[in-house]
């Protein structure tokens, strides 16, 4: 009766933890380990799956130009991204976290606005902005800026364009909830001392919501190297990125063997980031910007 007692406690945590923990297992790690299986099979020649233990498959991705300068490209847009969103982010952030107004509730309502409409939707509005008869060209022909519509669409800037604009409301919120958790008094206290209002944000403000920028970087560099539908309807055929491969493979050649091994190569390199990030930052600061 008493190791029973003993071994309650600890056991407690596991049993409340199981819902959560099966969801986990069978939505995600049995799922990561078909497709591990998968990787290592061949499509034969009529289309069909060849069973068996291959390396072919990971031998072209990881050895082929062709997939090594896609995934760069990847990252590199990812990374331009994340540091737009940074850019643009951190004032409407700290605009909201100081603002004293009493409709503080409606700035984050609205900020949280865009979740509401499909991501497809707001991804294939740009073309009704940028296309050749679109608002922004019509606006141009319309004053006489321009005398003839310009190409604006199918490269990578508007790649990266929409981008950030699915990704900006993530930074924005991860960069507010850092600064609303920051002690007014501490920037009080330094204005006190002598500093001014510059010093008092770079020694103070800016260091302590680093945890949300940290937190939002990552969150944006992950989703945007892993998306796919952006570069499919804004981007040209030399803009495409990683997981347009993936959906190409899987969808367009239904070999789901080379796409799996695609697939499987993209999780290894965003999960090394989030890896290097929980070496660096710590997992915890990410947790604490959803809180």
């Amino acid at each position: 009766m008493a190791a029973s007692d003993a071994e309650a406690p600890g056991m407690r945590p596991w049993i409340l933890m199981s819902p959560a923990l099966g969801a986990v297992v069978l939505l995600l790690a049995i799922p990561i380990c078909f497709i591990l299986v998968y990787s290592f099979w061949l499509r034969s020649a009529v289309g069909s799956e060849q069973v068996g233990f291959h390396l072919d498959n990971w031998v072209e991705v990881l050895t082929d130009r062709f997939y090594r300068d896609i995934l760069l490209q990847t990252l590199r847009i990812a990374a331009i991204s994340a540091l737009l969103c940074i850019l643009l982010g951190y004032v409407p952030a700290y605009f909201i976290a100081r603002s004293t107004t009493r409709h503080k509730t409606v700035l984050i309502l609205l900020l949280m606005l865009p979740f509401w409409i499909s991501y497809i939707i707001r991804t294939m509005s740009w073309i009704n902005i940028l296309g050749v008869s679109g608002a922004l060209n019509v606006f141009l022909l319309w004053t006489g800026a321009i005398s003839e519509p310009l190409q604006i669409l199918y490269n990578e800037g508007t790649v990266i364009l929409g981008l950030v604009h699915f990704l900006l409301p993530f930074m924005i919120l991860n960069i507010y909830v850092s600064l609303d958790g920051i002690d007014p008094n501490l920037v009080d206290a330094a204005r006190s001392l002598g500093a001014t209002g510059w010093q008092a944000f770079l020694q103070i403000t800016l260091p302590l919501s680093l945890p949300g920028l940290a937190a939002g970087s990552l969150l944006c560099f992950v989703l945007g190297a892993g998306t796919y539908i952006t570069p499919m309807v804004l981007g040209g055929p030399r803009d495409a990125m990683f997981a347009n491969l993936v959906f190409e493979a899987i969808i367009t050649q239904l070999d789901w063997p080379l796409g799996s091994a695609l697939s499987l190569a993209l999780l290894v390199i965003l999960g090394s980031v989030v890896m290097l990030y929980t070496r660096f930052a710590g997992i915890g600061q990410l947790a604490k910007s959803f809180r």
